[in-house]
């Protein structure tokens, strides 16, 4: 009687090698797809933009050169929005409010003046919020998703790119921004 061994140990360590690179594939495409929606990124120069402020008149950002700029976008209905804006006033706003290098842009998308106003007076904010009602600012840093955080360096160059809100990420957000301002 003749014995046959078959050699499975190659055949089992392909297998793993395969499953392996496959998993590794798959990580780093959902590692990514959190960002497939923002249409800049860190050292971009930051797409221009104009705000209407309250009285009619406007503002470029390309006026704020010179300074740190955080852009914050935010929906009303949009419950991360909510959780992350009372640790924007209270831990950066609050903080640097005074400085002349920096400044805060909370921008309400697909919102206008009536509806930013209201929310923020039911909120108690005194952060500087703008609307967008059309989507146009948005639509220059990112196609969808909020909260969105982008901190603009003195030189109008892109530092951070932020989506959602994690009190971790948010916190290194804020080193950076003390890092910039020195």
């Amino acid at each position: 009687m003749k014995t046959t061994f078959i050699r499975t140990k190659p055949i089992q360590m392909k297998i793993t090698q395969h499953l392996l690179i496959l998993t590794l594939l798959f990580c780093a495409a959902n590692l990514f797809a959190q960002d497939e929606f923002t249409l800049v990124k860190k050292g971009d120069i930051a797409p221009n933009f104009t705000i209407e402020l309250q009285d009619g008149t406007t503002k470029q950002l390309t006026d704020l050169k010179g300074k740190v700029v955080w852009i914050n976008f935010f929906a009303t209905w949009c419950g991360p929005c909510r959780m992350e804006l009372p640790y924007l006033e209270e831990e950066v706003y609050n903080k640097f409010k005074n400085r002349n290098d920096f400044e805060v842009l909370v921008i309400g998308r697909e919102h206008d003046w009536a509806t930013v106003n209201k929310f923020k007076e039911d909120n108690n904010y005194d952060l500087p919020f703008y609307p967008d009602p059309k989507r146009e600012i948005f639509s220059k840093f990112a196609k969808q998703n909020i909260p969105r955080n982008f901190i603009i360096d003195k030189e109008g160059r892109i530092a951070v790119v932020s989506l959602g809100f994690r009190k971790d990420e948010f916190n290194k957000i804020i080193q950076n921004v003390v890092e910039l301002l020195k």
